[in-house]
């Protein structure tokens, strides 16, 4: 899809913080965080909704493998995985750590997006990937 920004991603036609990739799969640090960390994990052929990927199992083993990485990068025990694809109209899931007193309650408040500087956001991507 020529206007996707998701694509346009995966193309590297605009610059994201990626924390993995492999020939079918990107992971990337959300511009609009929820918290530090919040991954996003998109294929990188177009689908437009994960359901869609034709590959789903080795879609979740990524997924997986990402989220572990969270946990063990922020040292947590909760990632809240989310599949909304409202946003974007492309195949997506979100990967939250939940930290303590991260401001979200008993579940992820949507609205609550945090602001995270550039080169914190680097170190952030980093710190995942050396789990990886």
């Amino acid at each position: 899809m020529e206007k996707c920004i998701f694509c346009n991603i995966a193309k590297k036609e605009i610059p994201s913080h990626q924390v993995y990739e492999d020939g079918k799969f990107l992971a990337f640090l959300d511009i609009n965080p929820r918290n530090p960390g919040h991954t996003l994990v998109i294929p990188k052929k177009h689908y437009r909704w994960v359901w869609d990927v034709e590959d789903i199992g080795d879609y979740y083993n990524v997924i997986k493998k990402v989220a572990n990485a969270l946990k063990k990068a922020f040292n947590i025990e909760l990632v809240v995985s989310l599949v909304l694809g409202e946003e974007v109209p492309h195949a997506h899931v979100w990967l939250v750590p939940r930290f303590k007193d991260d401001g979200h309650g008993s579940s992820i408040d949507l609205s609550n997006i945090k602001k995270i500087p550039e080169d914190e956001m680097k170190e952030i991507a980093e710190k995942i990937r050396r789990f990886l």
